[in-house]
């Protein structure tokens, strides 16, 4: 039977939905409907969302589920009404955080994801600029990138940067092997001046082969044949030149920017 779950917040809702969603997966075979009410900051939205669940309880006659990061307790208060499983995501920790600490919570509402530093909000803004100008080989200027993927087109790299930019400050940019690069077997002349900054990407062509066909129908440089050659010369210029890889066929893009972080040293924490 699908269970509906409610991902609830006084912010946006992405921890409520990422914390929720690592817990679920641990549930293989049920199906879920999953919603997410971001910005619940006052009595009367709480209000609101306490009826959408009773709602959603009383049409199935079961119970939902909800995932709850509020930092009020009154309004945690108003939703627990629903007659939904409350699972509070501070619940367990805000005790002992303030025995520890000595300072009872605030309980303010909006501060997970709020603008609350605004030097680290520049610093992600800057970072995404960054990225965006520096994308498949739009500038060049790589004095200022923490560091630079590389790979062919296709492999992830562009998500990837965007990622690592918008989360965590991360200024990086990419670059795309084309037939040119690949051919000469050797690292592009533009890209060895920042050798030690560099982490290829790759990918399997099946896949490969997938994901551009939906970009490009029916073309050569979505063919399976033209995918295992890309991918077989740039995997042997890697290897050949001691660049750091990862294949990310099957990898998310949390795990790829960890991977690289990793490799590079870099130590971010999330904003």
């Amino acid at each position: 039977m699908e269970r509906v779950v409610f991902f609830i917040s006084d912010s946006t809702g992405i921890t409520a939905e990422t914390i929720g969603n690592s817990m679920l997966a641990q549930f293989e075979g049920i199906p879920f409907s999953k919603h997410r009410l971001p910005f619940v900051d006052t009595p009367q939205k709480a209000a609101e969302a306490r009826d959408r669940i009773r709602r959603s309880f009383e049409a199935t006659g079961v119970r939902p589920i909800v995932v709850n990061t509020m930092a009020s307790l009154e309004l945690c208060e108003i939703v627990a009404y629903s007659g939904g499983l409350m699972l509070d995501v501070f619940a367990p920790f805000m005790g002992p955080l303030e025995r520890e600490l000595g300072v009872a919570r605030t309980g303010l509402v909006n501060r997970s994801h709020g603008m609350v530093d605004f030097a680290k909000y520049e610093a992600r803004i800057n970072a995404t600029n960054y990225a965006l100008s520096h994308d498949d080989g739009i500038s060049i200027e790589y004095q200022m990138a923490d560091l630079i993927l590389m790979g062919v087109s296709r492999s992830g790299k562009t998500p990837s940067c965007l990622y690592m930019a918008l989360h965590y400050g991360v200024s990086a940019a990419n670059y795309p092997l084309t037939d040119e690069d690949l051919e000469g077997g050797e690292l592009p002349a533009r890209l060895r001046p920042y050798r030690d900054r560099l982490f290829g990407l790759t990918i399997d062509p099946q896949r490969l082969a997938q994901i551009r066909e939906q970009r490009r129908p029916g073309s050569r440089y979505a063919t399976l044949e033209q995918c295992r050659q890309e991918v077989g010369r740039a995997e042997r210029l890697m290897r050949a030149e001691g660049i750091p890889s990862l294949n990310t066929t099957h990898v998310s893009i949390e795990e790829i920017a960890t991977k690289i972080f990793e490799t590079f040293g870099i130590e971010r924490t999330l904003f």
